[in-house]
């Protein structure tokens, strides 16, 4: 064997090495494997239909921070967010809608108060989000109840179930752990979440995606339902597609984000960066992220003219703001306008959490045309949210 060939075969065991070491730290080994047979795909035809939202894990009290610096992060976000949203509009004269996922273990009157303003503008709602580690069922469903009582009497945040009058919630899970995922036990410690949620009034989970977490699904870049085994963690793992003219399956919907690799911003101009959807200082939301976003094509099955797209942040950080509140978010919002909503090719449509579930309904209903007609299809406005605002 020369030097040169042995050098070579040294090189490519060198690199597997690189290769399978960065696969497991970022735990890309969980669902590479679907991203490799890109089993959502479906062959579409125009016109697109862009379904778009923004779920903010919204977090005051990060860092643990005093109450008056709590303040000015929610003041900061009731001050900035609706001149920013104002200055935009989809192919429906829409303003783009910020769903604040406020999480339980941080209420505090005074903030949502302020947010509830905002939803006034017609510019936000508000949903549910939770950290919890080591909990009981008992225990879960108190917190739950009580916060929804809060959110739904207090400050008419909630949607209402036509059916049953009940509060009903979209949710995201802190710490990404739904249904105990996490692989060490923390941060959750409930095998029957999926179940619990739904008999609080879920209708929806928006946690994912959660990668490089050790939380993230194998199913990726899906709309689907999961079914709880109440005997087993991360029962979402894996679970049924939602598409047309089918029915409701198993516990809960989970209403995913992109999830890709990014092959135009490498590591050492090799290795690809992992597209989780998250905008945050360190990951602003660049035009080659836009077109990533709606490029992965998430939609109900028998439906992919209308595209679903969710992106995440923390937003209440002060090292984030200043994208979410300032030129990086103007841009994004300018390229959208600018690329995806000319009215012939592209149909741009923003949406709060509820309302896009409210489409992903109608999809299943077998409805088509404007997705924009079915904004309220099951789950009206909240009384805190103007209706046809």
């Amino acid at each position: 064997m020369s030097l040169l060939i042995l050098s070579f075969i040294i090189f490519l065991l060198f690199l597997s090495l690189i290769v399978g070491l960065m696969l497991k730290k970022k735990n890309i080994h969980l669902w590479i494997g679907s991203w490799i047979i890109k089993d959502w795909k479906e062959t579409t035809k125009e016109p697109i239909h862009i379904v778009f939202c923004f779920a903010d894990h919204f977090e005051p009290q990060w860092s643990r921070p005093s109450r008056q610096v709590e303040s000015e992060r929610v003041d900061r976000w009731l001050n900035d967010y609706s001149k920013l949203a104002k200055k935009h509009v989809d192919s429906d004269g829409r303003h783009p809608v910020h769903s604040f996922f406020y999480p339980e273990e941080e209420y505090r009157k005074e903030h949502l108060d302020k947010l509830q303003a905002l939803c006034k503008q017609g510019v936000a709602e508000i949903e549910i989000h939770l950290h919890h580690d080591d909990d009981t069922e008992q225990a879960l469903r108190k917190k739950l109840g009580s916060f929804i009582e809060v959110l739904s009497q207090q400050h008419g945040a909630l949607a209402k179930s036509e059916s049953t009058g009940k509060s009903v919630f979209g949710f995201i899970h802190g710490d990404w752990a739904l249904d105990n995922s996490c692989q060490d036990g923390s941060c959750c410690g409930i095998n029957n979440e999926l179940v619990i949620l739904r008999e609080m009034g879920c209708y929806a989970d928006f946690t994912l995606p959660s990668a490089p977490s050790d939380t993230q699904t194998s199913k990726i870049n899906s709309i689907y339902y999961a079914k709880d085994d109440i005997n087993k963690p991360k029962s979402h793992n894996t679970g049924q597609d939602v598409c047309v003219n089918g029915k409701k399956w198993g516990d809960l919907m989970i209403i995913q984000g992109p999830l890709a690799l990014n092959w135009t911003n490498r590591k050492m101009g090799v290795f690809p960066r992992i597209e989780n959807s998250d905008i945050s200082k360190a990951s602003p939301p660049t035009e080659g992220r836009v077109d990533q976003w709606i490029d992965t094509g998430i939609h109900v099955k028998g439906r992919p003219e209308w595209v679903f797209v969710k992106i995440h942040a923390h937003g209440a950080g002060e090292q984030d703001m200043d994208v979410l509140l300032g030129q990086p978010m103007e841009d994004m919002f300018s390229y959208l306008e600018e690329q995806y909503c000319d009215n012939e090719k592209y149909f741009l449509h923003y949406a709060s959490a509820r309302e896009m579930f409210n489409i992903i309904k109608a999809a299943e209903a077998g409805e088509d045309g404007d997705p924009h007609q079915f904004r309220d299809y099951i789950l009206k406005p909240p009384e805190n949210r103007q209706s046809g605002v």
